[in-house]
């Protein structure tokens, strides 16, 4: 375990010092920026609709607020999204990308064992990823909060499923990289993630068109890769009830945003994913000839 946590430390210290973390923090900050610029004028505009129909105010979870909860809510969609391109980025050369280089090689002749170094690699990795995808919720999610004080009903179970759908995603392209070179890898998981949103898109149109078979085609991709349903279980989180009524109403057509919670076996199968995922790198690289 100690050379794990070694390791993790190392992947750390590389990640900074190929100034991924400060490209990060500086990329984020811009998207921050820009996203709450949208926000404010957003609300100045709604605060001026408000005064022209003679109201002294809106209620934050009214329906005059409608507006900035959808943009709250679409907000933590690119959270979502940009944490999942973090997570598969970051870390598709993770085995790999040593191997080509040559790296490899005078690792592994340390007291390290494979094991420990794909460990030690998931941990660092996960740790830059979720730290990413946790910084960046609470930055949108307080920006929102301040300028309209809105805050969605339930921000930290949305934020504990996103930051378990980067760690399936780092677990599956450490897992990858273990098996395929850093190019094939990274068009796999992104092939992976897509399958995750085509089983939403599936389960929208079959439940809209009252069609079976598409929305079994749709939980089997979501069963297939959860991602996309971790999402979904979030977006019920960040909705007041007023946008859940909505989308009861209009029969879940909507495919980036869920009227009702996530199954919680659907939730437990993406945390044993996550494990899985790793326990197959470890092995699989123990047994692997460079």
């Amino acid at each position: 375990m100690r050379n794990a946590l070694l390791i993790a430390e190392l992947s750390l210290r590389e990640a900074t010092r190929k100034r991924l973390v400060s490209v990060l923090l500086i990329l984020s900050a811009l998207f921050l920026g820009f996203f709450l610029f949208g926000v404010y004028r957003l609300e100045l505009t709604l605060d001026q609709r408000a005064v022209d129909a003679g109201l002294d105010g809106r209620s934050a979870t009214g329906a005059a607020n409608l507006p900035v909860m959808f943009s709250a809510m679409f907000g933590m969609y690119l959270v979502y999204f940009l944490g999942s391109l973090m997570g598969v980025l970051s870390t598709v050369g993770a085995v790999s990308g040593d191997i080509e280089s040559g790296v490899m090689q005078s690792v592994i002749a340390r007291p390290v064992s494979r094991a420990q170094l794909v460990a030690g690699r998931w941990l660092g990795f996960t740790a830059v990823n979720v730290a990413y995808v946790a910084l960046l919720s609470a930055g949108l999610l307080g920006g929102v909060r301040l300028i309209t004080g809105y805050t969605p009903p339930e921000a930290l179970p949305a934020v504990a499923l996103l930051l378990l759908a980067v760690t399936v995603l780092t677990s599956l392209t450490v897992l990858g990289s273990t098996l395929f070179t850093t190019l094939a890898n990274g068009i796999g998981v992104f092939v992976l993630y897509g399958v995750g949103f085509t089983g939403g898109i599936l389960s929208a149109i079959g439940t809209l068109a009252d069609t079976p078979t598409l929305a079994t085609l749709g939980r089997v991709a979501n069963a297939l890769m959860p991602t996309n349903a971790l999402w979904l279980g979030a977006s019920y989180h960040l909705q007041p009830e007023i946008m859940r009524q909505a989308g009861e109403f209009s029969r879940g057509a909507n495919p980036f945003a869920s009227s009702v919670p996530v199954d919680p076996l659907l939730v437990a199968w993406a945390a044993a994913l996550a494990v899985l995922g790793l326990v197959a790198a470890m092995w699989r690289f123990s047994r692997r000839d460079l």
